[in-house]
């Protein structure tokens, strides 16, 4: 019978850290991580293309490249938009049955 607290399993209830709680109201971060990401991404389709360029086939190799790069490019535009906590829960609607 042990009166220590137990440690927060990370449910629901458990408290945000520090450090993804300072990544959210950092601009500065997210400016640094979202543009690496869209300019990441930029590098992915241009190397895509540079291959499409010089006249060799349009391969599942080079459409799969194209894709990844569009997904970091909008990986990086979630990052600097910061979509997570800008919702807001509308209590006032209420829907009566008659």
């Amino acid at each position: 019978m042990s009166t220590t607290p137990e440690a927060p399993t990370g449910g629901a209830d458990a408290p945000v850290s520090k450090p993804n709680q300072m990544f959210k109201n950092c601009w500065g971060c997210r400016v640094i991580s979202g543009g690496g990401l869209i300019l990441s991404g930029a590098y992915v389709f241009m190397a895509a293309r540079r291959v499409m360029r010089q006249g060799g086939p349009t391969s599942m190799g080079t459409v799969a490249q194209i894709t990844f790069a569009a997904s970091l490019a909008a990986w990086g535009l979630v990052v600097l938009a910061d979509p997570v906590g800008k919702a807001q829960r509308k209590d006032n609607v209420r829907t009566v049955l008659k």
